[in-house]
């Protein structure tokens, strides 16, 4: 715009005030309280000002308009930030997505245990106050013949109050194979710092041998570690010791063991560990998430031997990393579809993405791409094969054999494409490959889901 265009376009703008007398904004604050109401009306003619004044391209400046926009720029401020989506990238357990889909017990548990006041750390009998996690610890026993468990926030917090509790003030010995960093920059050289815990690295990046451990072990140690890669492998010329072969040792010194495995894994998933092989093998802690391979809400889970439990849950730590009744109602639903002789089965969604066959997945693509074909027909469409992953740490390098739905719009670039997506309703997440966006029916919960696709695919018009 020339610098005429600009003054008789600023001359033109509404005051505040002309736009908050509008029945638009009237409307709003029916709505929304008054004053988040007004400071969006002020931040839409600062905005429009802005724009006036670099010349960009022509705005409707109306008083209804600029209460219009403001009234789209609060509500879209307003949305909730955790919220249903549709997850087509193939990634089971995706970080970004929430992680595990809990399974419709621990939904209905919440539904109905928590509609009122819950039992939650008072025992039946007496009345007596006891420990709010004492369900969850005798299901977890049961499961894995641990002589105690107790829950923390996430196993992040787990690692960190149980090196605080075991070995606070002296050496903690670790090979440096497992100086594992997690998301989020969570390195555990750094944990062991914030636990007040001196880190002793023994071994090679590649090979660590049980005489490592060994020759480490002087009056300042107060704890054996065992980290498991969960979100890397290292191959080829490699060697560390067993568990049984750390456990051993530390009997030996008299010292603990704690084995933390990460994605923890109930059931076997080769080639994650099994959490029960740690407890059978004499592990006198072990930690885990909850959220991972379990398949249920956020969480850490410490289980093992009864001294070290029990100085974990006397750890002034422990109540700051306390999980609420949601969780423990959650995890408690979770776990119980591991105590029947089926096991989890279609009941538990992580494990049945996981466990999928290629042919199934295979005819759920191609009955996805006949679908979009028929419904939205300015697509292109094509299957081809791909891969689907694990994700959040869990089965390093294990990729899952899938057919992708590859979809292209005539006038978007793949990148466009996929971010329109993202804005529909409810969002949906893909991935790139090659340039197209892709939809993996691994993630698909149900045939509701792939209607929803087939619907915000057609939107795309």
């Amino acid at each position: 715009m020339s610098k005429v265009d600009i003054q008789q376009q600023l001359r033109r703008l509404p005051a505040v005030d002309k736009v908050l007398a509008t029945d638009e904004v009237s409307a709003l604050k029916q709505q929304l309280l008054p004053h988040l109401v007004d400071s969006a009306v002020r931040r839409e003619v600062d905005a429009a000002r802005a724009r006036i004044l670099d010349g960009g391209d022509a705005v409707a400046i109306e008083p209804a308009a600029i209460a219009q926009r403001a009234g789209e720029q609060l509500h879209a401020s307003l949305t909730p930030g955790v919220r249903r989506c549709i997850n087509a990238t193939g990634v089971v357990l995706h970080t970004g997505l929430g992680r595990a889909v809990l399974p419709p017990a621990a939904i209905e548990a919440i539904r109905s245990e928590l509609g009122g006041y819950s039992i939650v750390s008072i025992d039946q009998a007496d009345g007596a106050r006891i420990r709010r996690e004492t369900s969850i610890a005798r299901i977890l026993s049961a499961l894995t013949g641990c002589e105690a468990a107790t829950i923390v926030n996430n196993n992040a917090a787990a690692t960190v109050i149980a090196l605080n509790t075991l070995a606070a003030g002296r050496e903690a010995i670790l090979s440096r194979g497992q100086l594992v960093e997690i998301g989020g920059s969570f390195r555990m050289p750094d944990v062991f710092e914030a636990s007040g815990v001196k880190l002793r690295e023994v071994g090679t990046t590649n090979r660590t041998h049980l005489a490592d451990y060994a020759r480490a072990i002087n009056e300042q140690t107060g704890l054996l570690l065992r980290v498991h890669p969960s979100n890397y492998k290292v191959i080829g010329f490699t060697c560390e010791p067993t568990i049984e072969e750390l456990a051993a040792l530390a009997t030996e010194r008299g010292l603990p063991l704690m084995d933390d495995l990460g994605a923890g894994a109930l059931v076997e998933l080769p080639p994650e560990p099994v959490v029960m092989e740690s407890i059978r093998a004499g592990a006198d802690l072990v930690t885990c998430s909850g959220d991972k391979l379990i398949g249920g809400p956020q969480a850490g889970v410490i289980l093992g031997k009864k001294e070290w439990v029990d100085r974990v849950r006397g750890n002034p730590l422990f109540r700051a990393l306390r999980v609420d009744k949601l969780t423990l109602t959650a995890l408690e639903a979770t776990l119980r579809l591991f105590l029947r002789p089926q096991g989890p089965a279609d009941d538990h969604p992580s494990l049945r993405m996981l466990t999928l066959g290629a042919d199934r997945l295979d005819a759920r693509a191609q009955a996805l791409a006949e679908r979009i074909r028929t419904e939205a027909a300015h697509l292109g469409v094509e299957t081809c094969p791909g891969f689907s992953q694990v994700g959040s740490g869990s089965m390093p390098g294990e990729s899952l054999p899938t057919t992708l739905v590859r979809v292209t719009h005539p006038d978007l670039s793949a990148s466009a494409f996929a971010r329109r997506l993202r804005f529909g309703d409810p969002p949906l997440y893909t991935r790139i490959v090659d340039e197209a966006t892709c939809l993996d029916p691994r993630t698909l919960l149900d045939e509701n889901e792939e209607a929803d696709v087939v619907r915000l695919l057609k939107e795309t018009r």
